[in-house]
């Protein structure tokens, strides 16, 4: 009872061990990490003593290890997909096919729907509509997309393709040209995501809501669906704006006119100019 007296354990801190680091450094350490992928765990302590955060070098170390980043030779060599993309955002461009089904005096055909995109600003050109995608059709379409007047995709260094081997002839044309094919693994959607997310969009407002009867009608849907696309429709990956908003009008007056398209499947709503 003496020794417990005079041994001051009730003024003793309760904790065991080392405090733990607070999130908010570890939160900032990940993120100059994360950043600045050529910084070294020195570079990044002297980076958290300018705002006031003192660590050790090997407790950024430590952080960054058990969040699964590795040391800076390692993270300097890979560059993961995200920080790719970012990178090289304004050259960047993708295709892809679609398919849909049209009732021709044969019977049931399948169409294939060759589309390509701009990733920084997400417009897309429906390429090519056929049912027999040769290798003719589709080198044309590649000398088409890179021409130096008006091509789409004239000013893309890069091209994300998937491995169809529909791909092939397009990808000898484009040998010649200022634009590099990347070929992306197989099976793996999530990688070329914006422009599958473009086809979603248009299978589900358009391709399989209709029932086409001949090649012509399949086209009129998608000339109507190409121009609600970038004319009538909010894009949330743009801050849900419009690609081209048009002229400026009284938000707040004037009477709302209701646009339809395909039988009223595609709506767009606006107030008429005073």
């Amino acid at each position: 009872m003496i020794a417990r007296k005079w041994d001051y354990s009730a003024r003793r801190d309760k904790t065991v061990g080392r405090p733990r680091i607070r999130q908010v450094i570890v939160d900032a350490i990940l993120r100059m990490a994360k950043d600045n992928p050529s910084w070294g765990y020195d570079r990044i302590q002297g980076a958290l003593k300018n705002i006031g955060y003192h660590v050790s070098d090997s407790t950024v170390g430590n952080v960054l290890k058990s969040h699964g980043l590795e040391p800076v030779p390692r993270r300097g060599v890979y560059t993961d997909w995200k920080t790719f993309l970012s990178a090289h955002w304004e050259v960047m461009g993708a295709m892809d096919f679609t398919t849909t089904e049209v009732w021709t005096r044969f019977g049931l055909r399948t169409y294939y729907v060759l589309v390509a995109m701009q990733l920084s600003t997400r417009q897309v050109q429906i390429c090519g509509i056929t049912s027999t995608p040769n290798a003719a059709w589709i080198q044309q379409i590649a000398r088409n997309l890179v021409d130096y007047g008006d091509g789409f995709l004239r000013n893309a260094c890069y091209l994300l393709l998937d491995r169809d081997t529909k791909f092939r002839p397009l990808r000898g044309v484009l040998e010649s040209t200022q634009t590099d094919v990347i070929l992306l693994p197989p099976r793996s959607p999530n990688l070329n995501a914006h422009v599958e997310r473009f086809m979603r969009t248009m299978k589900s407002e358009c391709l399989d809501r209709m029932i086409f009867f001949g090649e012509s009608s399949l086209r009129r849907a998608l000339d109507e669906f190409d121009e609600h696309y970038h004319v009538e429709r909010n894009h949330q990956g743009l801050g849900n704006r419009l690609f081209s908003p048009g002229p400026e009008v009284d938000r707040m007056h004037g009477k709302i006119r209701h646009r339809q398209r395909l039988g009223g499947m595609l709506s767009y709503y606006h107030r008429e100019a005073a």
